[in-house]
């Protein structure tokens, strides 16, 4: 029989690392949204025929110019999709860690990645 204190710790390092698991797509789930949020303020401000225009920089309102705005969403897309990027790869090694305390083989396909636009190319001629 096993030692039950060896499978309530295995079993205690399988859920911290599932919790872990959740934390982080829960995460991805908010910068999504936030990403969504920032497309949706892009595009209003494409249609926006001032100079001028309110944003909210936290709990403030300020008046700036429609450039200024636009460079800030802009900035905050590409740090929003740079933290989605590292947290999907760092979710795919944690998913994999899982797999291994489960005594589970890697899921297959996991880290394949995207071919590039070249490739398509040549798969599309």
């Amino acid at each position: 029989m096993e030692n039950p204190n060896l499978s309530l710790k295995q079993l205690h390092a399988i859920e911290q690392q599932g919790e872990s698991i959740l934390r982080d797509r829960a995460e991805i789930i908010a910068l999504d949204r936030r990403r969504n949020g920032n497309r949706e303020a892009l595009r209003t401000l494409t249609r926006e025929k001032g100079t001028k225009t309110w944003f909210a920089l936290g709990p403030m309102l300020v008046k700036m110019p429609l450039s200024t705005a636009t460079s800030l969403l802009n900035k905050d897309q590409v740090t929003i999709n740079s933290e989605i990027n590292k947290i999907r790869s760092d979710l795919k090694i944690k998913v994999n860690k899982l797999r291994d305390l489960e005594f589970e083989s890697p899921l297959p396909g996991l880290d394949l990645k995207p071919m590039t636009r070249e490739e398509m190319a040549a798969v599309n001629q």
